[in-house]
């Protein structure tokens, strides 16, 4: 554990938790009557620290996404596949208590019991000690993996619908603010877009760029884009 601990650079109070944390289901049934935790428990808390963190650092730090984007990309940085490749990186599978069955079956390379040992991990470390550290842990594998990304993972929609109305000359697109709602932590706005004037489109969203990706992606549906 101390050889894990140096991998994910981070010292645990409670060396319990991070033991249950790496413990299989398979493990503990072996070992039924030494009261052994396995971490399925774990896995729950921690899929719901990872969701929050990614979430919020996500709506920060892209804020030219929708809504629904914002959901794909999200789901893109939880999922089983990325999980199991983070938790390859650290090479989590080495490190977990695994049955005799389940080792020898290729356990420690299973996809959905390293990405699951991975989420349990992060709940062990929030658990210890509170959500800076575990947030720290999780944006270590997360921040990378958007910047590897070589292309943007959203449709610039205002972008298409400008492209398709300078192809007319003498046409203009403008975006307008027609309310705002919601105190300031939790804003909501609508913007409408207009074509010379005529509302060809209308958005909303908790920050005025998404909203007016939103009214634009409207547009283009309405065109047949």
């Amino acid at each position: 554990m101390k050889d894990f601990e140096k991998q994910i650079n981070y010292t645990f109070n409670n060396k319990n938790l991070l033991r249950q944390a790496l413990t299989h289901s398979s493990f503990a049934n072996e070992h039924k009557g030494s009261n052994v935790k396995h971490n399925e428990r774990l896995e729950f808390l921690g899929d719901a620290v990872l969701s929050i963190v990614v979430a919020e650092y996500i709506y920060e730090n892209c804020p030219e996404l929708p809504e629904g984007e914002l959901t794909k990309l999200r789901s893109a940085l939880v999922c089983e596949k990325a999980l199991y490749k983070f938790g390859k990186m650290i090479n989590l599978g080495s490190y977990l208590y695994l049955s005799k069955g389940e080792k020898n079956g290729g356990g420690a390379d299973r996809p959905s019991i390293v990405s699951d040992a991975f989420e349990a991990v992060i709940a062990a470390i929030y658990l210890d000690g509170g959500m800076e550290p575990a947030k720290k842990h999780i944006l270590r594998f997360v921040i990378p993996e958007i910047k590897s990304q070589n292309k943007k993972p959203f449709k610039d929609y205002k972008t298409t619908l400008q492209e398709i109305v300078q192809k007319n000359p003498g046409e203009r697109i403008d975006y307008k603010l027609v309310s705002e709602s919601g105190p300031d932590h939790d804003k909501h706005f609508v913007f409408e877009v207009r074509l010379n004037s005529n509302v060809i489109g209308k958005g909303g969203g908790r920050s005025k760029k998404e909203a007016e990706q939103n009214a634009a992606r409207e547009a283009l549906e309405l065109m047949g884009y």
